[in-house]
């Protein structure tokens, strides 16, 4: 049995209860229980936080003893055979229609009156058990699921091709997530540091919450179109026409921001200078240049080549030459004859 079906059919259980029994004497399933132990069992993380939703507690059965709950399995051994010898003539076209008469068919078998003794399982149930029955909470348990991740350099951590920030200063740290249908909650040393609606789908941007940030880095929150070419002037004519080139070729001025940072960065990286190059030997090529050809400007060292030099005639001459092998047009003419 996996985690989902093994929790939500103890919520079921309670919803159909209408209260919370004080004790879960369940196998040593691994869905249940971690480390089998006499003494001190490890009961499963996420079912460990159901029971204290519901304020009950976790008591495994012994191993080797099936008497500690006998009863039960035979209860749900005759239960069970009773519907579906009761079902087993009819059709079902869908897995509603099907636990809609099981349904029926439970409440059928509770009402059936004892051999041996007056009454009935729902008559004994609530005059006997319910009262005893701890209150539901206000709402039902949320199936939670828990992994570990390390923070990186960036702050983020990835959650189903998604990622959310944490704050910075546990880069490098491994932290707990609880992943919930709609929340995405981090715990480090079993407190929480940071709580996200959880987003699905792919490619989407991460979710980054302010406070999370170092200084130097909320400084670009406040960046604006004109604040990147305001920038750009300062570095040169040709940085301001990448610029403006970058900002103009979306459709929202605000998705290419983060190209407009990348292209900051890399003055930082490489110096004024050299981006300013750049941008000049990317505007050589197309009128409208992105960062990535930027950035490979900067890596290959393109940007140092001047115009007029003949450093390219001698990359060119210097690569021809390393083939020996290369054979020209004398050598196929045949040698001369006097």
């Amino acid at each position: 049995m996996n985690m989902e079906s093994w929790i939500t059919a103890h919520i079921h259980a309670y919803q159909y209860f209408g209260g919370v029994t004080r004790i879960l004497v369940p196998d040593n399933l691994k869905t249940g229980v971690d480390r089998v132990s006499w003494n001190t069992p490890t009961i499963n993380r996420t079912y460990n936080e159901m029971a204290e939703h519901y304020g009950t507690a976790v008591i495994p059965a012994r191993v080797k003893h099936p008497k500690d709950k006998s009863s039960v399995e035979g209860t749900v051994g005759i239960i069970t055979t009773w519907i579906i010898a009761s079902l087993r003539n009819q059709e079902f076209f869908s897995l509603k229609e099907l636990n809609e008469a099981i349904v029926i068919k439970l409440g059928e078998f509770n009402e059936k009156p004892f051999q041996k003794k007056p009454g009935s399982r729902q008559s004994a149930f609530l005059e006997e058990e319910k009262a005893l029955l701890l209150t539901l909470p206000a709402s039902a348990y949320e199936l939670a699921a828990w992994q570990k991740a390390n923070v990186q350099y960036d702050y983020l951590i990835n959650v189903d091709k998604n990622k959310y920030s944490v704050p910075y200063e546990y880069i490098k740290h491994e932290v707990d997530i609880r992943v919930t249908s709609k929340v995405i909650e981090v715990f480090y040393h079993n407190h929480r540091i940071s709580s996200h609606v959880r987003i699905y789908g792919e490619g989407n941007d991460p979710v980054v919450l302010p406070e999370h940030m170092p200084d130097n880095h909320k400084q670009y929150l406040t960046w604006n179109g004109d604040r990147f070419m305001d920038w750009a002037r300062t570095v040169g004519p040709n940085t301001e026409t990448a610029m403006q080139a970058i900002l103009a070729s979306h459709k929202v001025e605000q998705q290419g921001y983060r190209s407009c940072m990348s292209l900051m960065k890399l003055a930082d990286k490489y110096s004024v200078n050299r981006v300013e190059s750049a941008c000049r030997k990317a505007l050589s090529y197309t009128p409208c240049p992105n960062l990535k050809s930027i950035q490979t400007i900067l890596k290959t060292g393109q940007d140092k080549l001047t115009e007029g030099s003949n450093q390219t005639s001698t990359l060119k001459k210097n690569t021809s030459e390393s083939f020996g092998f290369t054979r020209g047009a004398d050598y196929f003419r045949g040698k001369k004859h006097d």
